[in-house]
């Protein structure tokens, strides 16, 4: 599988653990930055991280932010993303079978190395339910205005 990681600095060194992690797995790793753990803004990698997932250049991505929340917030204003926050495996599963998830977000200063790549695992694994959850995904890309 295709995946894209990015982070900002506060979750840089859990990125470059989590872009090895993957590659060992067999998956190719577009690493979209920061190339330093010097300061950046979320928004930016969240954003680049939405565009190459939204454009199908990448079939799943992976933000990290020091809370996850920042970025998971800049992914999602991508209209054909659906990223979910997740701090545990169930929650990566469920973000995959119920909602289709195409990206996942985690906080580098509150989930340690081993729950990241059990959320990954999770989250890779498990495939889209569809069935009743379909209609439901459906209408998350295109909201009332």
């Amino acid at each position: 599988m295709r995946i894209a990681i990015a982070s900002d600095h506060a979750a840089f060194e859990l990125k470059a653990e989590l872009r090895e992690y993957l590659i060992e797995l067999g998956h190719e790793v577009a690493d979209l930055g920061p190339e330093t753990a010097d300061r950046v803004d979320y928004p930016d990698y969240g954003y680049k991280l939405a565009a190459v997932v939204g454009d199908g250049t990448v079939e799943r991505g992976v933000a990290l932010c020091g809370s996850g929340i920042g970025i998971s917030i800049a992914v999602n204003r991508h209209p054909a993303l659906r990223c979910a926050l997740v701090s545990e495996p169930l929650s990566a599963a469920l973000a995959r079978e119920h909602n289709d998830a195409n990206a996942i977000a985690m906080g580098a200063r509150l989930t340690g190395i081993d729950m990241a790549k059990a959320c990954l695992d999770a989250f890779l694994a498990t495939p889209f339910g569809g069935g009743r959850h379909g209609p439901r995904v459906d209408k998350l890309s295109t909201p009332p205005l």
